[in-house]
């Protein structure tokens, strides 16, 4: 008897995770077809977007939002992908750089940007250069990061500067997903406290979401009250706050090249393997 009723309970649980899955699924199924006939983004042309609005975030950081050709249009950029904006150097030449927008297509009418401005980085000028009214080309989607709700268990993610925006996406598209209970786990470093960039949304992802996403900042220079990783992102970080390696997870790493290659060794050395990881 106990184990007819242990067989049931078992059953009523498979049936439950099928059925999140199957949710999840739809749910973003669903939004797919929905937003299909709306989407803005051409991946063989160049489109031009109105900036609506400026906001300066920091010294060198601010959030661009663009004005899409109707308020019910989307910009139809699949999770963690990525477009090719160009603009003009401090030459007068055509610059093209990737970039990966904060918002979803569930931000109809509109799209936003964090970018940093680099003194020497070409496509940096163009936009520290730009003002509400001025235009920006853009092409897409790109990239081989292809996601769907309940797709692994959990993503462990380690970014660097403005690699944080694809791990930010991602992230936010299954906090924002009820029946994606993906847990993630970030690592997220910089050099200084002032270079973290939306550290506010990040930090209320972690407090609405204890039990789904969790993250660790690191610092190379901290300030004198630092309770965060200090350094370089090491192999033991990795270790005691991401997801450990298995068949069902997945690492995911975006920063300067230096970083990237170093962290691909601290992974490889943990026993992540090659399918366990991706790159944006």
């Amino acid at each position: 008897m106990d184990n007819l009723q242990s067989h049931k309970k078992e059953m009523v649980g498979i049936a439950v995770a099928v059925a999140a899955i199957g949710v999840g699924t739809a749910y973003y199924l669903y939004l797919s077809k929905n937003t299909k006939s709306k989407r803005c983004l051409d991946p063989e042309t160049f489109k031009e977007f109105k900036l609506v609005e400026r906001t300066e975030l920091s010294h060198n950081v601010a959030k661009f939002r663009f004005a899409l050709p109707t308020p019910d249009s989307v910009l139809g950029l699949p999770i963690g992908q990525h477009m090719s904006c160009r603009g003009k150097d401090a030459k007068g030449e055509d610059v093209m750089k990737a970039y990966t927008p904060t918002t979803l297509d569930s931000d109809v009418g509109y799209f936003e940007l964090v970018i940093k401005m680099y003194p020497q980085g070409r496509m940096s000028h163009h936009f520290r250069e730009m003002r509400e009214g001025d235009y920006l080309s853009v092409k897409g989607p790109k990239g081989r990061f292809k996601y769907q709700p309940g797709k692994v268990r959990a993503f462990g993610m380690i970014a660097g500067g403005t690699g944080i925006t694809p791990m930010f996406q991602v992230a936010r598209a299954i906090l924002e997903n009820s029946s994606d209970k993906t847990k993630v786990h970030l690592i997220y470093a910089n050099v200084t406290y002032d270079d973290i960039l939306l550290k506010e949304e990040l930090d209320s992802f972690a407090h609405k979401f204890p039990d789904q996403f969790s993250i660790y900042y690191v610092l190379n220079e901290p300030p004198k009250e630092w309770s965060g990783g200090v350094g370089f992102v090491s192999a033991k970080m990795i270790q005691d706050h991401c997801p450990e390696p298995a068949s069902d997870i997945q690492m995911l790493r975006c920063g300067p090249p230096p970083m990237n290659k170093a962290m691909a060794a601290h992974l490889e050395s943990l026993g992540y393997t090659s399918q366990m990881q991706f790159q944006f």
